[in-house]
């Protein structure tokens, strides 16, 4: 905001500059015109050197025309230039902040990964220790079965016999 404020200060500086030199050729060029048409009222005989002083400032009041016309077109182009100029620096400035911003989503979603593994390898872990708890019982129930079918064949022998 405040280096847009800068330029515009500095292209009002400018403008007005510009505008006081197209003033000062305007005037120039208006004097000149004065003098030419005195000088084809006033005179009808003139020495060499007059003619020749009329004949240059005729044209250096087409050159003045011409460059007062060149410094618009100029001006205008500067303009755009200027516009151009601070468009792309908002555009770059979006960009770089929609940069930003995307780093730091990847960097969220990144660490939720990392703590969704960390909590995956927990249950994991969980999971193992409680089938090897099930192993176990599953082991120790085969054995208290075996001990029953043992005991059990025992008590059929002893009531059979």
């Amino acid at each position: 905001m405040e280096e847009e404020r800068e330029r515009e200060k500095e292209k009002e500086k400018g403008n007005e500059r510009w505008s006081a030199a197209t003033a000062n050729l305007s005037e120039m060029a208006s004097n000149l015109e004065s003098l030419q048409k005195l000088l084809i009222k006033k005179a009808v005989y003139v020495d060499e050197e007059t003619f020749a002083k009329a004949s240059l400032s005729s044209e250096q009041a087409r050159t003045i025309k011409a460059l007062e016309q060149r410094v618009g077109s100029l001006e205008r182009e500067l303009d755009a230039a200027i516009s151009a100029a601070a468009r792309a620096r908002s555009e770059k400035r979006q960009a770089e902040a929609a940069q930003k911003a995307a780093e730091l989503r990847a960097l969220e979603i990144t660490k939720e990964l990392e703590n969704t593994t960390k909590v995956f390898e927990l249950h994991m872990e969980e999971l193992r220790a409680k089938q090897e708890e099930i192993s176990k019982r599953d082991n120790e129930i085969k054995l208290l079965e075996a001990i029953i079918q043992t005991l059990g064949g025992k008590e059929s022998r002893s009531t059979s016999v």
